[in-house]
């Protein structure tokens, strides 16, 4: 079964880690419904939100992915519901 999930990313040096980040996401388009980024410059940091829907095994297989990127820091909230 399919869960709603949404992962949010904190990316520390964006400059260094976005290629990355942007590679590990695009590996997972499958499941993303939506993305939506605040660059913060003047923290040098960017704040990344992505919304999906998918088997818990792929969401988990995406936030653990994106968790090893150095200076990236990544929380998941996985909805209770099933979904078709």
């Amino acid at each position: 079964m399919k869960k709603v999930a949404v992962i949010s990313a904190i990316l520390e040096d964006p400059e260094k880690t976005q290629l990355q980040f942007n590679h590990t996401v695009a590996s997972f388009k499958g499941i993303i419904k939506g993305r939506m980024g605040l660059p913060m410059p003047d923290q040098e940091i960017s704040v990344i939100f992505i919304a999906v829907l998918g088997e818990t095994d792929e969401i988990n297989s995406l936030t653990g992915k994106l968790g090893k990127i150095e200076k990236v820091s990544v929380k998941t909230a996985i909805s209770k519901k099933d979904f078709d």
